[in-house]
């Protein structure tokens, strides 16, 4: 099993169940953003929290040792065209630069971590319209002189 298929078969169970990430994140006792992305293939799980996954969406051992593999991070390069992502893609061309430079200005020559990173989303509710909410948070890295 590759992790598109056990992907497939993840979200097929959290359907038929009516069940919603923040749901599964809460019965293996883990974040919904990493525990979403696991799911869809982008982290692996220690094979606890994927035994805990597995039983409580009653998927199989293939399900679970999938869950656990690494995985290849990677996703096309192209311009993506469903709109949420865009708009993300969109954010991040328009204001790349100037979150480089804020980093560079406040932390000195270096890079935020994806690997000791977390993220959270949240609905921030607005008369206005509501928000949404998504704060990145990764250690800073600073390059270093050989």
């Amino acid at each position: 099993m590759n992790k598109e298929e056990m992907t497939d078969r993840i979200i097929a169970a959290k359907k038929a169940r009516g069940l919603t990430w923040e749901a599964i994140a809460a019965e293996v006792g883990k974040g919904q953003t990493w525990v979403t992305s696991a799911c869809l293939g982008m982290n692996s799980m220690p094979e606890d929290i994927a035994r805990r996954l597995c039983d409580f969406l009653e998927l199989d051992d293939e399900v679970c040792i999938t869950l656990q593999e690494y995985p290849h991070k990677s996703w096309k390069k192209t311009v993506p065209q469903d709109p949420v992502i865009y708009r993300l893609y969109e954010a991040l061309g328009v204001y790349g630069d100037t979150i480089k430079e804020t980093i560079h200005e406040k932390f000195g020559d270096g890079i935020m971590s994806a690997i000791d990173f977390s993220m959270d989303i949240r609905k921030q509710e607005d008369p206005n319209g509501d928000r949404v909410v998504i704060t990145l948070n990764g250690k800073f890295l600073p390059y270093r002189s050989w």
